[in-house]
């Protein structure tokens, strides 16, 4: 069976920009506006592969061990003065690793003011997301207020990152705030051999 960092690697520039695959998807286990069974529903029809990636927790993937999504968890988490949003796919739902770095409550998987208060080790993040069978994955990096996204890069590479989310447009306040060039992004991808991936961030009633 292909694992998931083979799968991810085996997408094209051209499935996401045809809207072929879409990694980056929320529902109402987080700050979604579609229930899991309406992603499904309406995914399964349209997309070749998709992921459902719930802020800080697996629970709708728990409570949905039959679906055709690909499991995927999207945490908040500091580096330095940094605040990133990390893509975990394809985890053991029941890796007790993991359990630690997971949302405590609902608030914590949909209110920002709640999120940005996140107290996650992102090495240690990491470390639990490759125990629990998956990869690490920078998500919409150009929202990421680094001085330098390449020295930015560099140490997430460092530390063990595996992909960086490529293709994906900008919605809500991120088409205003946006701290690097997302031109830049698939060249750092193509420099430090990080797995390409992309998905629109959706958060509404229609995927």
């Amino acid at each position: 069976m292909t694992n998931v960092s083979e799968l991810l690697n085996s997408f094209t520039k051209e499935d996401y920009i045809n809207n072929r695959i879409n990694l980056h998807i929320h529902s109402t286990y987080s700050d979604g506006k579609a229930s899991f069974h309406e992603i499904e529903n309406f995914a399964n029809e349209k997309y070749k592969y998709y992921a459902i990636t719930d802020h800080n927790t697996i629970q709708g993937h728990i409570d949905n061990p039959n679906s055709k999504a690909i499991v995927g968890v999207e945490f908040d988490v500091w580096y330095k003065y940094i605040f990133l949003h990390l893509l975990a796919y394809g985890v053991d739902i029941n890796n007790s690793k993991l359990k630690p770095f997971y949302a405590k409550s609902k608030k914590e998987t949909e209110a920002d003011i709640v999120r940005i208060f996140a107290r996650r080790n992102l090495r240690d993040l990491i470390s639990a997301i490759h125990d629990a069978g998956g990869i690490a994955v920078l998500a919409h990096p150009a929202c990421c207020w680094a001085v330098s996204l390449e020295d930015f890069v560099k140490d997430l590479v460092a530390m063990g990152l595996d992909g960086i989310e490529v293709y994906y447009p900008y919605p809500r306040w991120r088409k205003y705030i946006k701290f690097s060039n997302p031109n830049q992004i698939e060249k750092l991808a193509d420099k430090y051999n990080l797995i390409k991936t992309g998905g629109t961030d959706c958060h509404s009633s229609v995927v």
